[in-house]
């Protein structure tokens, strides 16, 4: 009696997600943008080679869009943001380093390191934790979304001192409007 060779079934993988494959995995992370729309399309004024311009070929002036205030269909979170000039009027948390910045204010949190940014909104989190470390100067913040994923930063401080310096910041501003979205989601 001869053994058959055993027959290998093909490996079926679902594909590898995630951050370090896909940055837009990443909620709030944005990356960025291109200054004038890339369009794959050729150009409907050129006229091809050996081909006299008609009037389907010529080239169309076009008229320039109306400000984004002016338009009725105008998108409200690609409008200008109108309050960005205003003054904070309450708590604002702001700790940078030479690569790491975290802003809180009644906006919401928002991380930055190097050239990648990431914001949420109050309504957006679920929780903000902060850790000291018993040696060294580096201040850890992590937000923690209501789907379970948590994003830390890092920031070097000056002095240990700086530490309660911020966390007392921190806490002012989670008082006063994290509370305020707990309260408006009860609602």
């Amino acid at each position: 009696m001869k053994a058959e060779p055993l027959k290998a079934e093909p490996l079926t993988t679902e594909p590898v997600t995630g951050a370090g494959f896909d940055p837009a995995y990443i909620p709030g992370l944005t990356g960025p943008t291109p200054a004038e729309p890339v369009s794959k399309a050729p150009e409907a004024g050129k006229a091809t080679a050996g081909e006299p311009e008609t009037a389907e070929t010529a080239p169309v002036a076009e008229e320039p869009a109306p400000p984004a205030e002016d338009r009725a269909d105008a998108d409200p979170d690609t409008a200008p943001d109108s309050d960005a000039d205003e003054p904070a009027d309450g708590p604002v948390f702001e700790a940078s380093d030479r690569r790491a910045r975290i802003v809180a204010d009644r906006k919401g949190v928002r991380l930055s390191l190097d050239e990648e940014a990431c914001e949420f909104r109050w309504d957006e989190i679920a929780a903000v934790e902060t850790e000291t470390p018993r040696f060294g100067k580096r201040y850890t913040v992590t937000v923690h979304t209501p789907d379970r994923r948590w994003f830390p930063i890092e920031i070097e401080a000056t002095a240990r001192a700086r530490f309660k310096e911020w966390d007392e910041q921190l806490d002012a501003v989670l008082d006063a409007y994290f509370e305020e979205a707990e309260e408006t989601e009860k609602a």
